[in-house]
């Protein structure tokens, strides 16, 4: 299937591509753009759904995907952080297009984490700023892996993984491939001890989303998030990669309320869970599929009428 669309490079390697717009605009300047950031595997046009989104978009909104060095099989040798600058780069790159229009990131499954890297990670306050955040499908990856393993064998192995990427770690190794092992084999592509251990141990540089942390570690995460910078939460509610034992809806309500204890802003009048919905969308109906496209538009429009949210999540 063809996808019309504008490539822009937006560093010496990296592009991102923008769907054409729905309609005619007056003028390229006046858009405001969505930057969408996919997940582990994840490159251009391998999520269905930013494609619908972009298709039902207001006129003076369009979505771009991007293009990182972890996209592909290019996420087991890479970082949040280094994910975080060449996003960086993205967003300046927009802002100087369209001086003056919004900026909004939309993340799936990791692309989550790469938000809240951005947002709240070493040198985020270096970063250009960003006029809302849309954190779909924002689960942990220790715990969705923890919860599929059931052997007593398996969870032996997925605890030695771990101990070897520490181990490697602490000798200095943390850059280097280790061993194939049931994630890398899974996911097909290699991994540096530096991310195994990110993505699967507790408290590493990958784990915002875990069920378990503490509301005190939360408040130096979702607490900090600027409140120039409004949240959208997403959530299908029948995302396999949520442990079944986790209440997904007070989840949502908790890191809600721990980013306005922190002064932060939430929209929870269009954000919240999707009845029916899996964690890519790809297989879901297409009223499933529409009703998290609705939430996206009404997010922006939002943004674009009224700049916040306030206390509660009503439009101001």
């Amino acid at each position: 299937m063809a996808h019309a669309g504008t490539a822009h490079r937006y560093s010496k390697r990296l592009i991102a591509f923008e769907h054409s717009p729905s309609t005619n605009t007056s003028s390229n300047d006046a858009l405001n753009t969505i930057l969408y950031i996919g997940g582990l595997t994840d490159g251009l046009l391998t999520i269905p759904y930013p494609t619908t989104i972009a298709a039902t978009l207001p006129p003076s909104w369009v979505l771009a995907e991007l293009l990182l060095s972890s996209s592909y099989k290019g996420w087991g040798v890479s970082s949040l952080a280094r994910d975080a600058r060449e996003l960086g780069e993205c967003v300046q790159y927009f802002k100087n297009l369209r001086p003056g229009k919004k900026v909004v990131l939309l993340g799936h499954s990791t692309g989550c984490q790469d938000i809240m890297e951005y947002l709240v990670g070493k040198d985020s306050e270096k970063r250009p700023g960003i006029d809302g955040a849309i954190l779909q499908g924002g689960v942990s990856d220790r715990e969705a892996w923890a919860d599929m393993l059931t052997e007593g064998e398996e969870k032996d192995a997925y605890n030695a993984i771990i101990e070897k990427a520490e181990e490697m770690l602490n000798e200095g190794k943390g850059k280097e491939v280790m061993e194939a092992h049931m994630v890398s084999k899974e996911l097909g592509a290699p991994m540096t001890a530096y991310r195994t251990y990110s993505l699967l141990a507790p408290g590493a540089d990958d784990d915002y989303f875990s069920t378990d942390l503490c509301d005190n570690h939360l408040a130096t995460t979702f607490g900090s998030i600027p409140k120039s910078t409004p949240v959208c939460f997403l959530l299908g509610d029948e995302d396999p990669f949520v442990p079944a034992s986790v209440d997904k809806a007070a989840l949502l309500k908790r890191w809600t309320r721990i980013i306005r204890e922190g002064g932060g802003v939430v929209d929870d009048e269009d954000g919240g869970l999707i009845p029916g919905g899996h964690h890519a969308f790809d297989t879901d109906p297409e009223e499933v599929v529409q009703d998290l496209v609705k939430r996206v538009c009404g997010f922006v429009v939002g943004l674009e009428k009224n700049n916040q949210w306030g206390s509660a999540g009503s439009r101001l």
